[in-house]
């Protein structure tokens, strides 16, 4: 999607975390990213047989606001356009939860990290994608994943794809708000297991507030996005439809292994997209379905 040039996202509160000394991620973004992979495949951690490792080091925040200003900044950077992201969807929820009976605050934090953080659920890298951590209420995401998102796992890109993960990740902060992280049992796997309900719910989340995006103000009146197009909706598909766990699982060992799958198929993760686009938020209880509606 495109951002109206005079929006105002200069409230957003996404930081950059730097590296500055000492930090060293084996292998490289790609590297890392196929070891975690085989690590989700295998159940094992294989980082040290592999080369992944991680060196100490300190890091040093800046606040994006600073540089991220207008909507005509989000058009041009991919890191102000997550500060636009930001903008919008916290509009959008603060709006939107009291409707569905629950009382909404912003997430405590949204940061952009270079290849290593340390965050309130662990040690995160590039490898770990971009993820929502519930125990310190933030969003990380490292940048170069959509990189690796449109050249390794073939999504076509385009910054609706870009800002799909953020508002994806952002339905898990909604989730956090609700209670279900707390009430669904996160352990289980298979394609009609809490985990895959909890993924499916936040993709249905993102495809609400897609919905919703061109209508949804700053403080000003002035609409954060342009309406969406066709083109942009694919390409928000293709990004679910790459990160299903049935196309992970082909491409990282030529086999799909239902039983083992965390995030759900392609094919659920589309459709529940589609299913908050076409009805909103209230359409999202993933909970409430059987399985095989699922």
């Amino acid at each position: 999607m495109t951002f109206n040039d005079n929006a105002d996202i200069s409230e957003n509160k996404v930081k950059r975390r730097g590296r500055t000394t000492g930090i060293a991620v084996g292998g490289g973004a790609v590297g890392v990213i196929v070891i975690a992979l085989i690590s989700q495949f295998l159940g094992v951690d294989v980082s040290g047989i592999l080369g992944g490792g991680i060196g100490g080091g300190q890091q040093e925040e800046s606040q994006l606001s600073d540089e991220c200003q207008t909507g005509a900044d989000a058009n041009a950077s991919v890191d102000c356009r997550m500060g636009g992201a930001y903008s919008s969807l916290d509009a959008y929820w603060a709006e939107e939860l009291p409707a569905l009976g629950a009382d909404y605050t912003s997430p405590a934090d949204f940061i952009i990290f270079d290849q290593q953080t340390n965050t309130g659920c662990g040690a995160a890298t590039s490898a770990t994608g971009p993820f929502y951590c519930p125990p310190d209420q933030t969003i990380y995401i490292d940048t170069s994943f959509y990189n690796e998102l449109r050249d390794r796992f073939g999504a076509s890109g385009g910054p609706l794809a870009e800002m799909y993960v953020v508002a994806h990740e952002w339905g898990h902060h909604i989730q956090a708000l609700t209670g279900v992280m707390d009430r669904a049992d996160r352990s289980g796997t298979g394609p009609a297991s809490d985990s895959v309900r909890i993924e499916v719910q936040a993709d249905c989340f993102a495809g609400a507030w897609v919905a919703a995006a061109s209508d949804t103000e700053d403080a000003k009146g002035v609409a954060f996005l342009k309406p969406v197009t066709q083109q942009e909706i694919d390409d928000a598909l293709s990004a679910a439809a790459a990160v299903g766990d049935d196309r992970i699982q082909e491409a990282a060992t030529g086999q799909v292994n239902p039983e083992a799958w965390t995030h759900g198929s392609a094919e659920q993760r589309q459709r529940w997209f589609m299913t908050g686009y076409q009805s909103g938020p209230s359409a999202c209880d993933t909970f409430s379905v059987s399985a095989d509606q699922l």
